[in-house]
């Protein structure tokens, strides 16, 4: 679990990571640099899901390589935004982090507790954007973020 006091907010509680594949962990199908080791520092504190509609069929293998579990959402298209949201409501909203980077990725962003979206070499969708509660520059910078607690804290304290 990750645990923050914000100021304005209070305590934050945070159990599950929702990852996107494509545009998020991955350009063009292959997972970038740096993120295989951030993410198992990660998972010895929250539950790591790999979400994706698995565009390039290489889902499976990337989260058995990361050792993290794996969420089909089924073919690209429409569904695929309402699966991605129904796995942040079915995972717990309120105890859950979402990371993406485009349209299919919107609504599980809003569904989240904290969604966190993600500036890219595959782009970033407005509208995943506009439901996101935080953009860092890539992934690495987002799950950085959340294995420093203080920088967490610095970039949500507020208002409520």
């Amino acid at each position: 679990m990750i645990e923050v006091t914000v100021p304005g907010k209070g305590v934050l509680q945070f159990r599950v990571l929702l990852l996107d594949l494509n545009g998020t962990l991955a350009t063009d199908g292959e997972i970038l640099p740096g993120v295989h080791e951030r993410i198992e520092r990660l998972a010895q504190v929250l539950d790591v899901f790999l979400v994706t509609c698995d565009t390039h069929g290489n889902g499976a293998r990337i989260a058995e390589k990361l050792g993290i579990r794996l969420i089909r959402t089924g073919m690209p298209g429409p569904d695929e935004a309402e699966a991605k949201a129904q796995a942040a409501s079915s995972l717990g909203r309120e105890r859950t982090i979402a990371i993406g980077n485009g349209d299919a990725d919107a609504l599980m962003l809003k569904e989240s507790a904290l969604g966190i979206v993600v500036l890219g070499e595959e782009g970033l969708s407005i509208k995943a954007l506009h439901q996101a509660d935080i953009l860092m520059r890539n992934i690495c910078d987002a799950l950085d973020l959340l294995l420093n607690e203080k920088r967490l804290i610095a970039t949500l304290r507020g208002s409520p």
